[in-house]
């Protein structure tokens, strides 16, 4: 006897003219005599998958997720692009009118910088993803790292701009770690 897929025999006993009922509570079965003709696509309709393997098979689109790395990545240089230039702006009407450039945390300043924040998230923890980590260790070593680094860029923004407003400021050495924090 052949047995039949776990997906057909959820439909219920198969519909064959030489199958006869079976009793309550017995695995779907197609006899050996049933026709070649019914036999051979229901037995290469898997071929030699077990359940996990099916499942696999349907499970290929996000898997690895570059679509999602393809998302954060647009998402995070869309907000970078809009964050770069309300603070471009920002910068000219303090300038131009000498328009307060503190304090830097305004809606329409904070909406973009949290969009990049994500962005990146997402970006880095679909690539992590891509090389073998699961999906939340990879968002969650993504989103920490996002975080860690978007604060201490805001820090660093606000403490420029602090600098420009009390006309102090001068050349930005990255070098020296000091004046970071």
């Amino acid at each position: 006897m052949i047995r039949l897929p776990a997906a057909l025999s959820l439909l219920g006993a198969f519909p064959l003219g030489t199958a006869s009922a079976l009793p309550q509570g017995t695995p779907n079965v197609i006899p050996i005599g049933a026709p070649q003709a019914v036999i051979e696509p229901v037995s290469d309709f898997f071929g030699d998958l077990n359940d996990a393997e099916i499942l696999l098979e349907y499970a290929r689109f996000d898997s690895p997720p570059y679509v999602l790395a393809g998302m954060g990545l647009a998402m995070a240089m869309l907000c970078g692009l809009t964050f770069s230039k309300l603070v471009q702006d920002r910068l000219e009407a303090w300038k131009q009118d000498r328009l307060p450039l503190l304090p830097l945390a305004r809606r329409e300043t904070v909406l973009p910088y949290v969009g990049l924040t994500i962005g990146v998230t997402l970006f880095i923890g679909a690539s992590l993803q891509v090389f073998g980590f699961a999906a939340g260790a990879a968002l969650l070593v993504a989103f920490l790292l996002s975080l860690a680094t978007a604060g201490a860029l805001w820090v660093q923004l606000a403490r420029l701009m602090q600098q420009v407003e009390a006309g102090n400021f001068k050349a930005v050495d990255f070098d020296n770690f000091d004046e970071f924090f």
